[in-house]
């Protein structure tokens, strides 16, 4: 079982750079078809930078999605549910920083 810093979904690889108590950032490598699934953040907010391919983000309430080419940023508020994904399920890598505040991960669904 994935601890609470940890994915509980497949990905190529995850990296975590640096952390605290109230923020942290994590490098994310998605392999072709692979997917961060729908989730949300009670108080952090994600901000993705797309370091290779092109990272699709969509949200929900409201729906939106983002194509992000390397060097551009999205910022998901708290509360907001989002996924993120390859552009038409390719490889993709970017970043995350995340907070400020305690983080958590709460499927959409769960």
């Amino acid at each position: 079982m994935a601890s609470p810093r940890e994915p509980n979904y497949v990905i190529e690889k995850h990296e975590i750079l640096a952390e605290t108590p109230d923020l942290r950032m994590i490098i994310l490598t998605l392999a072709p078809g692979q997917e961060v699934p729908w989730h949300w953040h009670s108080t952090v907010t994600d901000t993705c930078i797309c370091l290779e391919g092109t990272v699709t983000l969509e949200t929900r309430a409201p729906r939106a999605s983002f194509e992000l080419s390397p060097g551009q940023m999205c910022s998901v508020p708290p509360k907001r549910a989002h996924r993120v994904g390859g552009k038409d399920g390719s490889r993709c890598k970017f970043a995350v920083v995340q907070g400020i505040g305690h983080y958590d991960y709460n499927p959409v669904g769960a």
